[in-house]
């Protein structure tokens, strides 16, 4: 079931999704980057075996939500806030995948009142984490990235000018963004997107994301006489490699479940074990047969698991 909700504290709407069990447990899935509210899922019947009933939606600036300049990691607990109370929902769990992985840790962080268990699911660690080489172990692809986004001094023009680029390749061809990870990918992760309802999942994802005009949500950085910048995709960047607005150390109260691939060459192992020795109670799960791709068909017995945490307290 699609809705729209005002985005807290300023202009701009939020679109959200929900399927499964009306009278379930609810479960917030954020979801990567670049992505939407249309990312993969269990199908609607696991949802209502599981009792869930999982909601998503789309981050500012992606798919049908509205951008919000500047935002930052913590303004994630704000809008889903948001939607919870359009729902009427008191307490909930928060699933975050990848990219979603640090906006589920501030809702941990900053609503515990709310909030009752949390994963986050092959997620990187903060930027400004203390003993941790941030770079080392990840993909060519995400180290030149991110190194445009250097916390201080981020070159919007130019990340801008290369994810319109990428923006503009996936909507002729939504596989292609797949096409190029494919070269960077370990073995483990080439066999999961190789299936057919996860890489047509992904692509429906990546494709709602950047939205098939390339039109909306896009006002920034431009190439002359070329497409816009996704700015969802954009400010997500930017978010990551600056200061997240609450320390991993910091979260108290609420179950949290850290899940991670051994192999992950997008959110590397050093990041997981960062947060794990960090995060009081955390359940730190590595899988030594995984990596990044593998977060999708787990996500099952992850739902199960907040669900399981909300009900008996932790």
């Amino acid at each position: 079931m699609f809705g729209l909700v005002q985005a807290p504290g300023r202009d701009g709407k939020l679109a959200y999704e929900w399927w499964g069990d009306p009278g379930g447990h609810p479960v917030f899935l954020l979801h990567g980057t670049p992505g939407s509210r249309l990312g993969p899922r269990p199908r609607t019947f696991h949802l209502h075996n599981l009792g869930v009933r999982l909601i998503a939606y789309d981050r500012p600036g992606y798919g049908d939500s509205d951008r919000h300049a500047g935002r930052g990691i913590a303004d994630a607990v704000g809008d889903v806030r948001a939607i919870a109370d359009t729902m009427g929902l008191a307490r909930y769990s928060v699933v975050g995948r990848s990219g979603g992985g640090p906006h589920a840790l501030a809702c941990a962080a900053l609503d515990p009142g709310r909030v009752a268990s949390v994963a986050a699911v092959v997620t990187i660690a903060p930027p400004d984490a203390e003993d941790l080489n941030w770079l080392t172990g990840m993909a060519e692809s995400n180290v030149m990235t991110y190194t445009m986004m250097a916390r201080h001094s981020p070159d919007l023009t130019q990340v801008g000018a290369l994810l319109a680029r990428n923006a503009d390749a996936i909507r002729k061809d939504p596989s292609s963004l797949l096409n190029s990870l494919t070269t960077e990918m370990p073995d483990v992760d080439r066999r999961v997107v190789e299936d057919a309802g996860i890489r047509d999942l992904l692509m429906l994802n990546y494709l709602s994301a950047v939205g098939e005009s390339g039109e909306a949500k896009t006002a920034g950085p431009d190439e002359p006489d070329g497409p816009a910048a996704p700015m969802g995709w954009v400010d997500d960047l930017v978010s990551f490699r600056k200061p997240w607005g609450f320390a991993p150390q910091s979260i108290e109260g609420v179950p949290v479940l850290l899940w991670h691939g051994e192999h992950d060459v997008f959110a590397p192992v050093s990041h997981f074990h960062w947060l794990a020795e960090r995060i009081p109670g955390a359940r730190a799960v590595l899988q030594p047969s995984a990596a990044h791709f593998a977060a999708l068909p787990a996500l099952p017995p992850i739902l199960a698991w907040v669900r399981d945490q909300a009900r008996t307290g932790g």
